[in-house]
């Protein structure tokens, strides 16, 4: 068998299992796995060294449309550069529906948005913010069927919110249809009343936005979007768990039997609310992201519900505002209060290396976890398995080898278009020695080397993964 490349001596992890064997690849795709493989075209030697599939991010925003002046520094050119050069091979940013606007229209807009600028592989969620009879009863069951299998709503932010009886309309869909419903879990009224006192109270500092959204809103949330899930007897996806308390609500729910996943990012694991500032110093605005960073002990509810299988994916939702933009951190060119920065903060290509690194090489979780985490169960969850997520016969060859050496994490050294990274100066016992793209080095370990364009569009097929790996049906 004529094979275009062969990686020799590979430490393969998968969810599943850890061996040793080469890997043949020809068109993108692997075709053989074992040892003494005949020679390749190309040859690759992992030297030992840990070979993991491809990351996927399957919680990330690129060139989404925002109200001015707002706009995202990085678009699909820039924010897959980064990703590739952080071990991820597969996105999966959302197409957001403006109210007023067909789901179609933002599908097509988001298309042309990322046109032929992504460097590694993507799909689309959708964003629902506006289910009228026409795009629930039409567009959205249209869509489902053509490979837009998951999309995401919102109890919050004034011009996405959903009330209780829509989101109850959006969650009868995706029970009739099949598809995945994440949900943004925290409760708009109780955001609105604290952040209109906090800020009669002249209280305008990045660090107040904690005080507004505490942690009881997104238990409140968390708890209620459970219970519409039960109601109509469908999966979801809590994303971007931050607290022990929506936490709680997560275990309570499983310990009833309810189908209820859940999504954390390294933000939770990493940063703290002592990051948004202990003062009134605007530089906390760099953290602000929703739900927010909470206090440091919190760090460590988040590692167990990583360990215990509480989630099912970390995904970084990377919101790329520069800091030192009036399009970004400063609107217009001013220190705004705390309510009108805008919400998120980089994290496309530390996700992986972060959780490699503090997870697996700080013995906090095992490698097979780390790769169900970062890889294969957001392949399952949004209808990409075994295409991505793993290394197996027959899946596309997304390759990442890893280097287990010092790296300490500065923003002059990321590829992505955004001015800072939160982790600055945090130094790593690991980053991808190489990435591999449907076999292509997009990075090489010292720079990026793949090409815009290379990127294709994927087709999401319905999900297969519930709490604990089984499969979903309705």
């Amino acid at each position: 068998m004529d094979l275009d490349l062969v990686v020799r001596n590979a430490r393969i992890a998968t969810a599943g299992d850890v061996f040793d064997a080469d890997i043949g690849v020809r068109d993108g795709r692997i075709v053989l796995l074992g040892e003494g493989l005949p020679a390749g075209a190309r040859e690759i030697d992992a030297a030992g060294r840990t070979v993991t599939p491809g990351g996927i991010d399957s919680h990330c925003h690129l060139d989404q449309p925002m109200p001015p002046p707002a706009r995202m520094a990085d678009d699909f050119e820039s924010g897959t550069r980064s990703a590739a050069c952080g071990g991820t091979t597969t996105v999966i940013p959302f197409a957001a529906q403006a109210k007023g606007q067909s789901l179609r229209e933002a599908v097509d807009d988001y298309h042309r948005r990322a046109g032929n600028k992504a460097a590694i592989d993507y799909a689309f969620h959708l964003i629902v913010s506006d289910p009228a009879p026409s795009v629930a009863q039409e567009e959205l069951p249209a869509l489902i069927s053509e490979g837009y299998t998951s999309f995401k709503i919102y109890m919050t932010y004034d011009d996405l919110k959903l009330d209780d009886r829509q989101v109850l309309d959006v969650l009868s869909v995706a029970r009739e249809h099949g598809a995945m419903t994440m949900v943004h879990a925290e409760n708009a009224d109780c955001i609105g009343w604290l952040t209109e006192r906090l800020l009669a109270a002249g209280k305008r500092a990045p660090r107040y936005h904690a005080a507004s959204r505490p942690m009881l809103v997104e238990r409140e949330a968390t708890h209620r979007a459970i219970a519409l899930s039960e109601l109509v007897d469908v999966p979801i996806l809590i994303v971007h768990v931050s607290g022990r308390e929506a936490v709680e609500q997560i275990r309570w729910a499983r310990g009833r039997g309810l189908p209820i996943l859940a999504e954390t990012c390294p933000q939770y694991l990493f940063l703290s609310a002592e990051d948004l500032g202990i003062d009134d110093d605007y530089q906390g605005a760099r953290c602000v992201c929703s739900p927010p960073p909470r206090d440091r002990a919190n760090q460590q509810v988040i590692w167990d519900g990583l360990r215990d299988d509480l989630f099912t994916v970390l995904s970084s939702d990377h919101a790329p505002f520069n800091y030192d933009d009036p399009a970004g951190k400063r609107p217009e060119g001013e220190e705004v209060s705390f309510d009108r920065i805008p919400n998120g903060i980089p994290g496309l290509e530390t996700r992986m290396p972060l959780l490699y690194s503090e997870g697996v090489l700080e013995g906090r979780i095992s490698v097979n976890r780390f790769v169900a985490l970062t890889a294969t169960h957001a392949a399952r969850l949004y209808g990409l398995y075994p295409r991505k997520g793993t290394i197996a016969v027959g899946s596309d060859a997304d390759l990442v080898i890893w280097d287990e050496r010092a790296v300490t994490i500065e923003n002059a050294r990321l590829h992505h278009a955004v001015d800072y990274t939160p982790y600055e100066g945090r130094t790593l016992r690991a980053w991808p020695g190489m990435t591999l793209s449907r076999g292509e080095v997009v990075w090489d370990g010292e720079k990026f080397t793949g090409r815009a364009g290379h990127g294709r569009f994927l087709r999401c097929d319905l999900p297969s993964l519930l709490p604990g790996g089984g499969p979903v049906g309705t």
